[in-house]
């Protein structure tokens, strides 16, 4: 372990473990992440805002060997991951409560509170997300991606200049975002992962799939490697 290693993982530590261990910050986090009101889109902002942006910089530790590049835009990352955020918690409600009408439709008694049931609900309801909602909003944070590095990672740079979309398609690399992002990440990871999270309490849906943003990183640095 590197000198930069032990310093980030101390950093995240010192961040992080008052949520855990000091009780009067745990209990506000967790009552207003159940908030169903404006906290709940706030509180999905800064989830995502930091924990995706966490694993993005992870991912470059792991592609550059550096926690911090000149142009990678680490204040543009989160807050696009901020309002993509809001998106996912959406995205996340509005499947949640979509998808096991559905089932009912189709004679699944989704009032069971059997372990099985509940799986099979979670994971229809994972399937539906990663399958419809997945693949636009991982195509729309590649070119948000693409732009902020375009314009050098800065909010001036990013807000400055508009995203050409018909040109940012075309810079896609489709073969690995299609054969590796869509056809291998959807599947044998997000499937079972938003299963996990769909298992779980609702006040606790966004934290963990903010937590999956960590991991995302990690996928994301590997798609990039896979470029080369």
């Amino acid at each position: 372990m590197k000198k930069q290693d032990f310093i980030f993982i101390v950093c995240c530590i010192l961040f992080f473990a008052p949520f855990f261990i000091v009780e009067p910050i745990r209990n506000l986090f967790l009552e207003y992440s159940s908030y169903k009101d404006w906290h709940a889109i706030v509180m999905a902002f800064l989830k995502f805002g930091i924990l995706a942006t966490l694993g993005e910089v992870i991912g470059l530790r792991i592609q550059k060997g550096v926690y911090f590049q000149k142009g990678f835009g680490i204040l543009p990352r989160a807050l696009i991951w901020g309002f993509l955020g809001i998106g996912i918690s959406i995205a996340m409600t509005l499947f949640s409560t979509g998808t096991p009408a559905f089932l009912a439709n189709l004679g699944v008694n989704i009032t069971a509170t059997d372990f099985f049931t509940r799986l099979l609900i979670a994971f229809c309801i994972s399937v539906a997300m990663n399958t419809i909602f997945a693949p636009v909003f991982m195509t729309f944070h590649k070119i948000t991606d693409m732009h902020i590095l375009q314009t050098g990672g800065t909010l001036k740079g990013f807000c400055s200049k508009g995203i050409n979309m018909s040109q940012s398609f075309k810079n896609i690399n489709w073969d690995v975002q299609w054969n590796f992002v869509f056809k291998k990440t959807i599947p044998f990871f997000w499937y079972p992962a938003h299963t996990i999270t769909f298992m779980l309490p609702g006040e606790l849906r966004v934290l963990f799939a903010a937590l999956l943003g960590v991991a995302l990183g990690v996928i994301l640095s590997v798609a990039n490697m896979k470029k080369k």
